[in-house]
């Protein structure tokens, strides 16, 4: 975003503790993201998975669609033999079982492996179309795979920082082991590796110790050592794909190696198509935020009073502030809001942004909260990391300043144990959207009933978010063939149907990966914060609740929004 604002905008910038300017390269939220890893994992539905023995029959055949929001019907495997005949129907059987020697020869299995049956895995709103398959699976088709496996790496990294400052504020004791991450990683890599179809290769998760900072580098530094990294997983580990790939600068450096790279921090599709097919993530593109975000305040909130705010605010004209991290990739975000509303004839009167320092966001809240007063503004978008609302609210609170809290969706901001973090009378204020599905208790999801079914340990608490990042890669490696290669496994998933629209355990929302995407959500629900409510996650007080159906990004009906009539009360 230039320095100048838009005309009815008022700018603020805040310094960090040195007054240093810094250019943050990566999506601010992401940071904080990975602090709530720790204490996150509600994403993903409460059906158990069926235990499938995948089988291969002649050449590549696919089952019937899900039905799904995506490009729907049967689909073929982009990189499979056209010799194969399309089933009607799929999951791979229960029966038979594979070897893949070093020519990629494929053996093994009964005739018919989806008798009956359309999906993967039964019961998985996810799951891609059972596909089935014997012959060569080409041996040695990219780098990273082999006849027998794909070579997956997982950098760690030493960033404490975000994690110890959340569990601090919040008195969370949720911190995993970097040994418990590579555990349930490795895990997983076992579930998947039984459960889907990978044409006789098994993923091969290689871990190592990296000389990088994930914080660092979403804070504009530490370009040369995400580079190094790079060049060791390209270069030494010569992997197919970097499953932890969490910041701009190392996913840049990963796609300069020609290597895979899952977990793209909020970046916009624009941004992924330069690199593509290098880059992907379950993180919402950055472009597709503001495209909800902007219809919903637009179509709901602009021009009307302020309805759901409290005190000496509620009821008068709304007057709205934007406050978002300073990086360019967010408020190159922000700008188009703000553009959208002052086209409208709505200009934002606010548009604030912060520094992601975590030695300053006190300070930074209490500087944000009194400009806000200063400026009567009404209602609060706040597309921040978890930490910072924790101080907003709470330097709110002591004010005495009540405004609408719109809740933006990012960063895992719009999920029941981050929100009870912030000050209850507060957020009792909280709206907005969210692109997720229904919150289920914490040892009733698919991510961690997927790691028990191959292992009897406890999986790290962080295993929902591995598992949904995996499952897209997972996806496009089975939906790719046999000849998988970056190209092929592109083509793999633009030809995955979708997940089932609308399915009553659909936890990730609907997911779909057309052409021109990089990030599988399709649609959002509508929120609110009811302090009083039980979590299904927790077991605690403080909970969110959905307002109803789920709408395609961008889209969302006139009028207010469906709160209760007492909400904010």
């Amino acid at each position: 975003m230039s320095d100048a604002a838009s005309p009815g905008t008022s700018k603020l910038r805040l310094p960090n503790g040195s007054g240093e300017k810094r250019l943050l390269k990566g999506y601010g939220p992401l940071a904080a993201l990975l602090a709530a890893f720790a204490l996150m994992a509600a994403l993903v539905p409460s059906v158990s998975p069926q235990q499938v023995t995948i089988t291969k029959t002649n050449n590549v055949s696919s089952s019937g669609g899900n039905g799904g929001s995506g490009a729907g019907g049967s689909a073929a495997p982009a990189g499979g033999k056209s010799g194969g005949t399309a089933g009607s129907g799929g999951s791979a059987g229960s029966g038979g079982s594979t070897t893949g020697g070093a020519s990629g020869q494929v053996t093994g299995g009964n005739s018919n492996p989806c008798p009956g049956k359309t999906l993967q895995v039964t019961g998985d709103p996810y799951s891609p179309p059972c596909i089935a398959f014997t012959g060569s699976n080409g041996a040695a088709t990219s780098m990273g795979v082999s006849a027998t496996t794909i070579t997956v790496s997982y950098r760690q990294t030493s960033d404490p920082g975000f994690q110890q400052t959340l569990a601090s504020i919040g008195g969370a004791q949720f911190l995993d082991t970097p040994a418990d991450v590579i555990r349930t990683v490795q895990g997983l890599a076992d579930y998947f590796n039984k459960n889907f179809q990978l044409y006789g290769r098994k993923i091969n998760i290689v871990p190592f110790n990296g000389q990088g900072s994930q914080t660092a580098e979403l804070l504009g530094q530490g370009q040369q050592q995400a580079d190094a990294d790079a060049i060791t997983v390209g270069q030494q580990t010569k992997a197919f794909a970097e499953l932890n790939g969490s910041t701009e600068p190392y996913d840049t450096a990963l796609a300069q190696q020609k290597v895979m790279s899952f977990g793209a921090p909020y970046l916009s599709a624009d941004f992924m198509a330069k690199y593509d097919p290098y880059m992907w993530s379950i993180a919402t593109e950055g472009n597709d935020v503001v495209a909800a975000t902007a219809a919903a305040g637009l179509a709901q909130l602009a021009g009307k009073p302020a309805a759901f705010a409290g005190g000496s605010l509620k009821g008068q004209p709304r007057k709205i502030a934007i406050i978002a991290p300073d990086n360019p990739w967010y408020q190159s975000s922000a700008a188009i809001a703000v553009q959208q509303f002052a086209a409208a004839g709505h200009p934002i009167t606010d548009d604030i942004q912060y520094k992601l320092d975590l030695g300053t966001l006190s300070s930074q809240a209490a500087t944000i909260v009194s400009k806000l007063q200063n400026d009567g503004i009404t209602t609060v978008v706040c597309g921040c990391d978890p930490v910072m609302p924790v101080y907003l609210t709470s330097r709110a609170h002591e004010q005495s300043y009540t405004p609408e809290w719109n809740v933006a969706g990012v960063a895992l901001t719009d999920n029941d144990i981050v929100g009870q973090l912030f000050d209850q009378s507060e957020w009792a204020h909280a709206f907005g959207i969210s692109f997720q599905g229904p919150t289920l208790p914490k040892t009733s999801t698919l991510g961690y009933a997927a790691y028990k079914s191959v292992r009897s340990d406890e999986p790290a608490n962080i295993v929902d978010l591995i598992y949904a990042q995996m499952y897209q890669m997972v996806i496009g490696i089975q939906m790719a063939g046999p000849n998988l290669t970056p190209q092929t496994f592109e083509q793999g998933e633009r030809a995955y149907p979708g997940s089932v629209a609308g399915a009553a355990n659909a936890e990730f929302g609907t997911w779909s990966m057309p052409v021109g995407h990089y990030s599988p959500q399709a649609d959002f629900q509508e929120i609110y914060w009811d302090p009083n409510k039980t979590s299904t996650y927790n077991g605690k007080k403080g909970a969110y609740v959905d307002m109803g159906p789920r709408y395609k990004i961008g889209a969302i009906p006139t009028g207010p929004p469906p709160l209760p009539a007492n909400f904010g009360q």
